[in-house]
């Protein structure tokens, strides 16, 4: 059972009774015809007996349940190389649930400042000497969906424990997380709170959105009096368990095929974990047509990046400074991306031969010149 087998069956539903944007809609069209004679096929030879077979194309939407595990193998396999000899540290930043219906009304405005806001407290707190007196690197992570497939904007974050300090040497943090909690939630709720009210925001619809239009002044300061949760989970035992955390966590999508149980009179009964009973895995069944309207208030708007890079992480001079860090951590060199095929890959990973041949089982699989045919 498959996100596709759901939108293929209930989809045109869904659509008569919801509307969607045009990026929504693209969404949900590629989806649906992900790896079907709708996006055509591509054909491709075996460089041993010459054998040929025609392979539908995915979509590759970032969206679909069906594309995500090539993306995230080579993303993983070349973050690796960034990997430090060093502690890491897992932060999860949230807001209180009734910003959402604000949020959702303003994605392309409010998940900028949000990274933005994550990602100075962070740096500003681990520059401070009572905390570490350096910079670190951060991977900052959105997500935008509970358990049960409903609205949750967060961010996840993987720091590394440790990191420059202004003179060039490397300042190692203690076993246990540098940062207090409590300090990093006050001052990311200041931070989130500030440019939220910078921005010029959209209301609009529902009564309830208005009502955020008349009253956002009293909205805004009843928020600055309520707890924000932030919290910091254990350290990762070493760099190979944040290859494993990175690889649950960056490429995901709200629900992934193998928790979707069962489609039947239109119902969708999917499993969730329930992490106010003991993290109990439970079984809830929707109307198909909720099922799908759950999924899609997870569409990124376009061009949006859900995974970014901060302090020793950031893009500029980052071969520099890292070979620094490496050096001061001693760190082991790593084998660059650039040396490996995406099937070398995932044969490493998952111990079999992607692309051999079925027929001669000694040749393999290569795309032919014309790389894709139309059905």
């Amino acid at each position: 059972m498959t996100l596709q087998d759901v939108l293929s069956e209930y989809g045109q539903d869904f659509l008569d009774s919801h509307k969607l944007s045009p990026h929504a809609r693209k969404v949900f069209s590629a989806i649906l015809h992900c790896r079907t004679a709708v996006l055509g096929a591509h054909r491709c030879v075996c460089d041993n007996c010459g054998h040929e077979i025609f392979m539908n194309n995915s979509c590759r939407d970032r969206h679909c349940t069906l594309c995500q595990t090539a993306a995230k193998e080579l993303w993983i396999a070349n973050q690796s190389q960034y990997l430090l000899n060093t502690n890491y540290f897992h932060a999860v930043f949230t807001v209180p649930d009734a910003l959402n219906p604000v949020i959702l009304q303003n994605q392309e405005k409010v998940y900028p400042i949000f990274f933005k806001a994550v990602s100075e407290t962070i740096l500003e707190l681990c520059r401070d000497r009572k905390f570490l007196g350096a910079t670190p690197g951060i991977t900052a992570i959105l997500h935008t969906w509970g358990q049960n497939i409903l609205y949750h904007p967060h961010i996840h974050c993987v720091i590394v424990g440790g990191g420059l300090n202004k003179t060039g040497k490397w300042v190692e943090s203690s076993k246990k997380f540098f940062l207090p909690v409590r300090v990093m939630s006050k001052l990311f709720r200041g931070k989130f709170l500030n440019y939220l009210c910078k921005l010029d925001l959209c209301f609009s619809g529902s009564v309830e959105a208005l009502n955020f239009k008349t009253n956002f002044t009293s909205f805004i300061s009843g928020l600055y009096n309520t707890d924000w949760v932030t919290y910091c989970k254990p350290p990762f035992g070493s760099p190979a368990k944040v290859i494993d955390y990175l690889g649950r966590y960056t490429h995901r999508v709200a629900i992934s095929n193998h928790r979707i149980i069962s489609m039947e009179d239109g119902f969708v009964t999917f499993s969730w974990r329930d992490y106010s009973d003991s993290n109990k895995v439970k079984l809830m069944r929707v109307t198909a047509v909720e099922f799908i309207r759950r999924f899609f208030l997870h569409v990124l708007p376009p061009g949006l990046r859900k995974i970014r890079h901060y302090g020793i992480l950031a893009a500029r001079n980052k071969k520099s400074r890292l070979a620094l860090c490496k050096k001061l951590t001693n760190t082991p060199k790593h084998l660059s991306i650039r040396d490996l095929s995406l099937s070398d890959i995932l044969a490493r990973i998952f111990g079999c031969d992607f692309n051999l041949c079925p027929v001669c089982r000694l040749g393999h699989l290569n795309k032919a010149s014309p790389a894709s045919v139309t059905a």
